[in-house]
């Protein structure tokens, strides 16, 4: 009998988008084959602690937070697992491989992978390079630049240039016109975004958004449909369909209209001019192989209204696995169900190691 492989599943987190990352896990979980994987849940609270969690069940019903079991990845390589501590009980747990199931700062930023290379565990999506520069959008920006691929026009305010309020609204005001979209340049699900169509609102924006991050990105609005593309794969990346973002929010594609209104839904196989799904995926991959992403992402585009122009939005190196999120749900739509998704992510972690 073939031995299992052991899964160490990282969820939780000390980021804005903890929630979302209990909610992935949860699926994620349900859908790993259990005669393949013998799982270890760490769920990572938003204090940062990490806490061995023994029950999928207890994800579901918020009560994992109650564990007295730490459990820590090892940056000691000779340990290649985790450490736990309960009391004064000490014993190690050997891992094969993690699958950060982690959202935003400190799990989908390059922090986390960093410690898993250390410790020499394979690991599931980017790396820290590729995490790093795809959390920060105005990162990202910079690199897409080469590309030739058309994205939003901005400006980067920082929280020291906040000092001077005054002067950032006139530097956005020279540059832009409202309305404008103000985003921390380092959240996801669409935290701390607003959508700003004066001063009093872009100083509101602002200020919302540097509760989330240092630097801050006001870019033009674009008129457009929101779509998305799902990237899979390592040396050799493909990109499955393109799906569009249907907001109950019609202002925006906000963080409740993501996940607390029914009202919002995605299409699979939504209609498009000829060649614009083939010229959407050509850029996913582009751009993907630009950041030197591995594993997954989901790339992020609008189609503007009128021109039919392709406008990268931004890319996502830890998508949501959500009942509602669609990097799962195109893959799935391609004939690639969940179990099967996870068994591809597994193995190629195991690829960019050489295990």
């Amino acid at each position: 009998m073939k031995k299992k492989m052991t899964v160490a599943v990282l969820f939780g987190g000390q980021s804005s988008e903890h929630e979302v990352s209990c909610m992935s896990v949860v699926n994620v979980v349900s859908a790993m084959d259990k005669e393949k994987y013998n799982i270890y849940l760490v769920g990572i609270t938003k204090d940062g602690r990490w806490l061995l969690v023994d029950d999928i069940a207890r994800v579901s019903d918020d009560t994992w937070r109650e564990s007295k079991t730490q459990a820590i990845v090892s940056p000691d390589a000779s340990d290649h697992g985790l450490l736990c501590i309960s009391g004064v009980e000490q014993k190690k747990l050997p891992v094969d491989v993690i699958f950060p199931v982690l959202h935003g700062m400190y799990g989908e930023d390059g922090t986390v992978q960093g410690l898993f290379e250390l410790a020499r565990i394979p690991y599931v999506g980017c790396g820290v390079l590729s995490s790093a520069v795809s959390m920060d959008k105005a990162s990202t920006k910079l690199i897409v630049d080469t590309l030739g691929i058309r994205q939003a026009h901005y400006v980067l305010i920082t929280y020291l240039d906040m000092k001077d309020m005054d002067d950032c609204v006139r530097r956005v005001e020279a540059a832009l016109s409202y309305p404008v979209f103000v985003k921390p340049s380092k959240a996801g699900s669409s935290k701390g975004v607003s959508r700003a169509c004066n001063a009093r609102e872009l100083r509101e924006g602002l200020l919302e958004a540097v509760k989330h991050d240092a630097k801050i990105l006001v870019e033009e609005s674009i008129n457009g449909r929101e779509i998305e593309c799902a990237v899979l794969g390592g040396c050799a990346p493909e990109a499955a369909g393109v799906g569009e973002v249907l907001s109950a929010d019609t202002a925006m594609y906000s963080y409740e209209a993501k996940y607390f209104n029914a009202d919002s839904h995605t299409d699979l196989r939504p209609e498009f001019p000829d060649g614009i799904r083939d010229a959407v995926r050509d850029a996913a991959v582009r751009i993907f192989k630009a950041v030197d992403g591995y594993g997954l992402a989901r790339v992020d585009f609008f189609l503007e209204k009128g021109s039919n122009a392709i406008v990268f939005n931004e890319i996502n190196t830890m998508p949501g696995f959500t009942g509602i999120s669609m990097y799962p749900m195109l893959w799935a739509d391609q004939g690639i169900d969940m179990p099967h998704l996870i068994d591809r992510l597994i193995s190629l972690a195991y690829e960019r190691f050489g295990a």
